[in-house]
């Protein structure tokens, strides 16, 4: 008989409540000798919370038997701490009701206050849940307080027997809100606990430093002391005495104090030693800026995983490999752990950047921008601490406002939603992701707030703008210039990225003809002409401003045409100082340096070398303060939905297709009936598609040309809020024909939006899916609903697919 197969997806990284890193996974069967030593170390108290009663030591034979389960109807996960068991939670199904089963717990003696049990409840039910099991019974001894405070708090639909000596639990497994709410500000504490050592270091050892300046080593040194570390710093290196200045040390086992933080710049193949010594020091964070791994290929990748399985079981987190480090201007911290030549100045920009040699450029980059940094981690492969970890950290700082991303590939992007949603609507979330054309991405995006952009450069406009100005309040934009035909190419950017020029109120027009030259133009953009000077472009700011129908303004001058533009940008941020409320930018054609004039202490105008760019980014600007202004949306309880019917009609399918009479009873087991109809209104499809990195996605267009030649789409990653729904039937070119906004009365809206909502709560419950389309969809005018003319599903060949959330 093959043994079963081991699911390598039930491997995951976790963190305790204090912190502390540590390695989830299922039990092997090569774990029985780590299973009789973990036992051992029972105390006799453990053992009868255990055993639920006087202690029974069992043999080493039973012991080890239970290294060997078949991950289906029996599964065991283990909290590693090292090379050893910190926790073990095991599940075994009851025969005569599948979707029930026994849940014990085992914590080792010296980790039962720092909070395995809750973190090994969220592994085993997440686990349970997508194994077809829905209820996890335990028995636990009155006085085990400890345990039935973690059942308590879970945020789990929790039944509990009349109290006695041993009190018995039902835990619903199903992800409640309130699981899922507890869940997060759970692992949001013990982020911010585990990156403290990494990003607020009291000290910093740097294992590889070099003699020779000029090198990875000896730059990150330098970088250190320029940068104005108050800690500690330990340069590594067997064969110097000092290095830039400060005494060096042969090993890590020989420095005056364990530091919080080791660089690592030492070849790829010395790296595990160096981290393992780490480890046994006690070091809490390891940057590893070697490169030679993932980018080597297929060993490189196993080995950074390795890495990382052995960073995350010994306590430490890890940024790496292939990066350049990390940099903290905040007073807390003023760390450059990095090798870069160029340092940040402090500002309120944070970012996290995927690419190693990348982070050169960009912080050159930005320091010629004159964009100051309050963070920016290189985090190389993210093979441990990633973006999600670092949105976090940032939550809270008080020092960031806006947040930065360079984004190659997703670890767990269901949580970069669940977080970014979280974080977006109070700090600007700016990414740039080299797939422009994925579909798939650009819905994470869009459903979570971030602002994407295409390209680094519009990265920066973008953070440029939202450092220094605030997001306007509408889409409105008045233009000043000094010129015609930069203020035509403005207009046109505008209407490009979804601002509008509208005519200026009238009492403004009659304002500006007042004080303007009698040859300006007062309309919208306002030309001054090419003789104006600073006073009239101070009069035309204030009097747009002030204007009710401006949201923003635009500043265009071309220097070559006016002299003083020393002047001109005076009144310009004498203007934007004068009316807070609405940003303003600016465009020097041709003035080179010019950009320099626009700042007066933490007062800054953005300026750009096109008006293009100007325009781009306050369209950016404006659709996220649309979205941040919008009432956040929730995944809402449907009624009529029976989910033990459709999952008994899945549990007796085969992979493959599904018979179209199946198909019919499961989507009526959501409450979307299968049937034609002879009313004619537009028709549509609704299909759903596994994407590998982001799990289900849905799809919804309009057939025929609209989608097949226009390409016109909305996609959108499952679980879908009721605003998910409502915004991905709207943002289609198409929209216009659906709301009645052109050609008749349109469509039954809410209708569809709940037809799209069922289809997401159908995909969530029934991960069996792995591929749906309803095509035609019949949509019928307000009040007569949607018909689905047919429907087509497809089961995965592996069922067992992990848990989605």
């Amino acid at each position: 008989m093959s043994s079963p197969p081991y699911p390598e997806d039930l491997e995951r990284p976790g963190l305790v409540r204090t912190g502390r890193s540590t390695f989830v996974r299922p039990v092997r069967p090569e774990d029985a000798d780590r299973l009789v030593a973990f036992v051992g170390g029972l105390s006799r108290a453990t053992l009868a919370y255990r055993s639920l009663g006087p202690v029974v030591r069992a043999r080493d034979d039973v012991i080890r038997r239970g290294a060997h389960v078949d991950y289906l109807n029996e599964l065991a996960l283990v909290a590693l701490a090292g090379d050893e068991i910190a926790g073990l939670v095991r599940y075994v199904r009851d025969p005569e009701e599948p979707e029930h089963a026994e849940v014990t717990f085992t914590i080792r003696d010296d980790h039962q206050s720092e909070g395995f049990g809750r973190l090994l409840l969220e592994h085993i039910a997440a686990a349970a849940r997508a194994r077809g099991i829905r209820v996890l019974e335990a028995d636990v001894l009155a006085d085990n307080t400890r345990m039935i405070n973690v059942f308590l708090g879970s945020g789990f639909r929790v039944e509990s027997g009349p109290p006695g000596q041993i009190v018995h639990f039902e835990i619903a497994v199903d992800p409640q809100a309130q699981a899922v709410a507890r869940a997060e500000r759970r692992e949001h504490t013990a982020v911010r606990r585990s990156l403290r050592p990494l990003l607020e270091p009291r000290s910093v050892a740097v294992i590889g430093a070099n003699r020779s300046p000029l090198t990875i080593g000896h730059e990150i040194v330098a970088n250190l002391l320029r940068g104005g570390f108050a800690g500690s710093v330990f340069p590594v290196n067997p064969r110097a005495e000092r290095i830039a200045g400060v005494r060096a040390y042969p090993s890590v086992r020989g420095l005056p104090e364990v530091p919080d933080l080791a660089l690592v710049a030492v070849r790829a193949e010395a790296v595990p030693d160096v981290v393992r010594e780490c480890a046994e020091a006690g070091v809490k964070a390891v940057v590893v800026v070697s490169t030679g791994f993932g980018e080597s290929g297929v060993e490189g990748r196993a080995a950074e995983r390795e890495l990382a399985r052995f960073a995350r079981a010994s306590g430490m987190r890890l940024v790496g490999p292939n990066c350049m480090g990390v940099v903290n201007t905040t007073p807390a911290a003023r760390l450059a752990a990095t090798f870069s030549p160029a340092l940040p100045t402090p500002g309120r920009v944070a970012m996290s950047s995927q690419s190693g040699p990348l982070g050169l450029a960009v912080l050159d980059f930005a320091r010629r921008l004159r964009l100051g940094f309050s963070g920016f981690v290189s985090v190389g492969h993210a093979v441990d601490v990633s973006t999600n970890d670092l949105l976090q950290w940032w939550e809270e700082d008080p020092e960031t406002s806006v947040i930065l991303l360079h984004v190659e590939t997703f670890g767990n992007p269901r949580r970069f939603a669940r977080v970014a949603r979280r974080v977006a609507p109070r700090k600007p979330i700016v990414a740039v992701h080299p797939g422009h054309a994925d579909a798939a991405v650009g819905s994470l995006f869009a459903q979570s707030g971030v602002i994407r952009t295409r390209s680094l450069q519009e990265l920066f406009d973008v953070a440029l703008l939202l450092a220094h100005q605030p997001p306007p309040p509408g889409n409105r934009v008045a233009v000043i210039t000094n010129a015609g035909g930069p203020a035509a190419l403005t207009v046109g950017a505008c209407d490009a990225s979804g601002l509008r020029v509208p005519q200026l109120a009238a009492h403004t027009r009659q304002s500006l003809r007042t004080t303007l030259s009698p040859r300006a133009d007062v309309t919208n953009p306002v030309d001054l002409t090419p003789m104006a000077t600073a006073a009239h472009y101070r009069q035309a700011l204030d009097a747009v401003l002030a204007d009710d129908g401006i949201d923003a303004a635009v500043v265009l001058f071309m220097p070559p045409l006016a002299d003083k533009p020393d002047e001109v940008a005076a009144a310009i941020l004498d203007a934007a100082e004068a009316a807070p409320s609405k940003p303003v930018v600016a465009s020097f054609l041709g003035g080179a340096g010019v950009a320099d004039l626009l700042h007066r202490g933490q007062l800054v105008v953005p300026t750009y070398a096109f008006p293009e760019s100007a325009a781009a980014s306050l369209g950016h600007a404006a659709a996220y303060q649309t979205w941040r202004s919008t009432p956040a949306g929730v995944i809402p309880d449907l009624a009529g939905i029976d989910t033990d019917r459709a999952r008994a009609l899945v549990a007796d399918l085969a992979p493959g297709p599904v018979p179209a009479r199946i198909a019919a009873e499961l989507l009526d087991a959501y409450g979307i009936s299968v049937r034609d109809t002879d009313s004619r209104g537009p028709d549509a499809f609704l299909s759903v598609g596994a994407d590998p990195v982001f799990g289900p996605v849905i799809a919804f267009g309009l057939t025929g040309d609209y989608a097949d030649l226009m390409a016109d789409v909305a996609h959108r990653v499952t679980p879908l809020s009721d605003r998910d729904a409502r915004e991905m039937i709207r943002s289609l070119r198409a929209a216009p024909l659906l709301d009645g906004r052109v050609g008749g009365p349109g469509i039954d809206l809410a209708a569809l939006e709940d037809t799209v909502l069922r289809i997401s709560a159908m995909v969530e419950d029934l991960p069996e899916i792995e591929s749906m389309d309803l095509r035609p969809v019949r949509l019928l005018p307000p009040g007569h609903g949607v018909a689905v003319a047919r429907a087509t599903i497809r089961l995965a060949d592996d069922t067992r697919r992990s848990d989605p959330s």
